[in-house]
């Protein structure tokens, strides 16, 4: 029994955390945890293991959900610099064999997927491409469930659909590969085999053969409702979704297995807002309240609320296992934190042999800073870090323009690509970046591929233009009618946000486009200021004066080739620099516009990969997100 004293000091020592957190979040403290306290005299050196692991696969997923959600390049760096331990010049893998045939063995295809999005190196299409070739002749059960690993034959694992399925998801999106049956299957038909019909938790495997002696004669089902299998499970929901086409049949059904399995996890949810290593026996001897398992719950429930997967009322769970999490697991030791209370590893068979009864998952090791542990603490930190946003942007739907701007090029397939600042670009050019700081505040992205009317314009809160083509960039491009200027000009007269986002004179077309930005009173001078020669940095450089309507927490802007405005009638000056102004907005009806003469936010300038820090960019794209989002009328 821990006496009053100790307690005392427990919950002073977990508010010093708290505290320093405030200056530095916890999300970006564990990175730091991962990079110095992990794998540390591995050969490859500090944070990065000796071997090809899925363990680092979670860790590299933690470290890309916090560059996303900072935009500091440390974290990118720190990605690409582990996982080219790994990566050869011609695509192959150190210390990966695709014919192991280990599900495991595909978690780290995701990072190098995500690099080759990011850089178009060749070398990360052919680390991905081989990975790929794995699940290609992957084994498979009857119905066509990917076996959890070759020297585990007939057997799906929870384990396995977090480590096969999201890179698997993401590889289709970015090849334009049709495969989201199978993707969608692989959940459908774990859950048909696994669930529990009285508890809705899910037991950890199943054996189509039902051979194995941990396996249920009857249902093939292994014994335990083991935490982390089932975290597993649920992060690879939430992580799929983000990749699975939005009208797929399928869609829904992977959004009611989130729900009827959060629904089971919150009725077995401790009292200190934590889950015990087996689910249903809080309590008995040996068992414990686990780390890894509860941070991958806080994760997907946090995100499944803020993409709106789950009701809001989950929130109230994330929060209390948040706090749990604070309270049971952190360690403030030699000036960082430890997470502590994670089971190192467990399974099923093998050998020596894993017989999944109660005794061998609580006689398992409890690690310190194990790296499964810290990766699902890092995304659970990054949700829950942004979780005090979501509210504002809840609702708001956030349309991109895809008819003005319709950029076609070839990829490295020889498949033709729609691009240039679109939502789901990684590259220099895309604006996943900004997507993202969209869907922080809990905003949804949408696409419009179509003709701005009235009827498809009805669910837009915010609507974005950017760069319309002018004949260089498309053959047939679609140039701004009096038709689109009236439906958008009525569009934002009932309480619309437009964002019209230019290029330079040599970069756009502008006759046409300004006849829409002159019906709310700027224009667009058709010139080309803010020339950048040499990486001169400074030639870009826009100072933001105090007080400025939008740029609260940003002083200190990059821009670069843009288009200078004009303003009449009750248009407005934002930011002005050298005389010249460079964005401008106007209340127009119950709506807001927004102008600026360049696409601005695009990755390239967010991302951290090229800007000096003096610029603060993504702190400039929060401010006006936020902004945005206030001015949208529901």
């Amino acid at each position: 029994m821990i006496n009053c004293r100790l307690k005392v000091l427990i919950v002073v020592v977990l508010f010093s955390v708290a505290s320093t957190a405030q200056a530095v979040r916890l999300s970006e403290q564990m990175a730091e945890t991962a990079a110095t306290r992990v794998w540390v005299d591995s050969p490859n050196g500090k944070g990065v293991p000796p071997k090809w692991v899925y363990d680092y696969g979670v860790i590299l997923n933690g470290l890309k959900t916090l560059w996303h959600a900072t935009g500091d390049r440390r974290y990118f760096e720190t990605i690409k610099n582990g996982v080219d331990k790994f990566v050869n010049a011609d695509g192959t893998i150190k210390t990966y064999t695709v014919g192991e045939y280990n599900l495991d063995q595909v978690r780290m295809g995701s990072a190098v997927l995500m690099l080759y999005r990011v850089t178009g190196e060749a070398k990360y299409k052919k680390a991905a491409d081989l990975i790929r070739s794995q699940l290609k002749n992957h084994p498979r059960t009857n119905e066509g469930g990917f076996w959890h690993k070759k020297i585990y034959p007939y057997q799906m694992w929870l384990d396995g659909l977090y480590m096969g399925e999201p890179f698997y998801a993401e590889y289709s999106q970015t090849f334009g590969e049709n495969n989201w049956d199978d993707i969608a299957n692989q959940f459908i038909w774990m859950e048909q085999h696994v669930r529990d019909d009285k508890t809705g938790l899910l037991y950890h495997a199943w054996d189509e053969s039902k051979k194995m002696p941990w396996a249920d004669k009857t249902t093939g089902r292994a014994p335990m409702f083991w935490g982390r299998a089932i975290g597993w499970y649920v992060m690879a929901i939430v992580d799929v979704l983000d990749f699975l086409p939005k009208d797929h049949v399928k869609r829904p059904e992977l959004i009611a297995i989130l729900n009827r399995t959060m629904t089971a996890l919150k009725k077995v949810q401790d009292k200190s807002g934590t889950w015990w290593l087996i689910l249903d026996m809080p309590g008995r001897e040996k068992n414990y309240l686990e780390a890894s398992a509860t941070c991958m719950f806080t994760y997907a429930m946090a995100k499944g609320v803020r993409m709106g997967y789950l009701p809001v009322s989950y929130s109230k769970s994330a929060n209390a296992a948040w706090s749990g999490i604070q309270t049971q697991f952190l360690e403030n030791k030699d000036g960082g934190i430890n997470l502590l209370k994670t089971i190192g590893g467990a399974g099923l068979g093998g050998n020596p042999y894993r017989d999944g009864t109660y005794n061998y998952y609580v006689g398992e090791k409890v690690v310190t800073n194990d790296p499964k542990g810290i990766g699902a603490f890092i995304l659970a930190a990054v949700e829950m870090e942004m979780a005090r946003d979501i509210s504002i942007g809840r609702g708001k739907t956030v349309v991109l323009d895809d008819y003005f701007n319709h950029e076609i090029k070839n990829d490295d397939n020889g498949r033709d690509l729609v691009w240039h600042y679109k939502w789901d670009e990684l590259d220099n050019g895309g604006y996943s970046v900004w997507g993202d700081i969209f869907q922080s505040f809990g905003a949804s992205l949408d696409v419009l591929s179509s003709a701005p009317t009235p009827a498809n314009l009805a669910n837009a809160d915010i609507y974005i233009i950017v760069d319309p083509d002018n004949e260089k960039e498309a053959a047939k491009p679609n140039f701004v009618e009096p038709q689109h200027v009236k439906a958008i000009a009525d569009w934002v007269k009932r309480g619309g946000v437009l964002a019209l986002m230019a290029n330079d004179v040599q970069s756009a077309e502008l006759d046409k486009f300004n006849t829409l930005s002159q019906a709310f009173g700027i224009q667009f001078n058709k010139d080309r200021k803010f020339e950048v020669f040499n990486n001169d940095y400074k030639m870009g450089g826009v100072n933001i004066a105090a007080g400025n309507e939008i740029f609260k927490s940003a002083n200190r802007i990059f821009v670069k080739e843009i288009s200078t405005l004009s303003v009449s009638g009750k248009a407005r000056p934002l930011v002005s620099a050298n005389g010249d102004i460079v964005m401008a907005a106007a209340s127009y009806g119950k709506g807001t516009v927004f102008v600026i003469g360049d696409p601005w936010i695009y990755n390239e300038y967010l991302d951290g990969r090229r800007l000096p820090p003096e610029f603060q960019n993504f702190k400039a794209a929060q401010d006006l997100t936020r902004w945005l989002i206030a001015r949208a009328r529901k």
